[in-house]
């Protein structure tokens, strides 16, 4: 939902400017983040999705690909190849089996203020309505 500020004229002749911005709490502070300029994209401004947390996603998927073809046979041996730690792989691996919304809203940056990879990769439910209510995704 990339959305651009606009410019428009009141009928009292005044501007209106409007421009629309995300407030993420990024290590205990809250940071603005402006999606875009009115002619583009801000040059050096922060995304408005968690690099961390989509670099998690991506090595679980790749890992878990690994694993499932074959091409090595355990968890421990992908860590000895990786040179990390068995329980860090483990614990990334399990971002596998999250509900297929919360991946799509974390790739596309609409996670709940507060929700870290430090959160994700705590132990949670298996249930994916457990884990909607869990992270702050429940809509009932």
């Amino acid at each position: 939902m990339k959305m651009k500020p606009t410019i428009t004229v009141a009928d009292n002749g005044n501007l209106q400017i409007h421009i629309p911005m995300l407030i993420r709490r990024m290590r205990g502070r809250k940071t603005v983040i402006a999606p875009q300029a009115l002619d583009g994209d801000i040059p050096g401004a922060q995304e408005p999705v968690q690099s961390a947390v989509l670099q998690a996603l991506a090595r679980a998927f790749s890992w878990a690909d690994i694993l499932e073809s074959g091409q090595i046979k355990s968890i421990s041996e992908l860590a000895r190849t990786l040179d990390v730690d068995g329980s860090y792989v483990a614990r990334i691996l399990k971002l596998t089996t999250l509900a297929p919304d919360i991946v799509e809203a974390l790739i596309n940056g609409e996670e709940p203020n507060g929700l870290s990879l430090a959160k994700l990769t705590q132990t949670f439910p298996e249930d994916w309505a457990e884990q909607r209510r869990q992270f702050g995704f429940a809509t009932d």
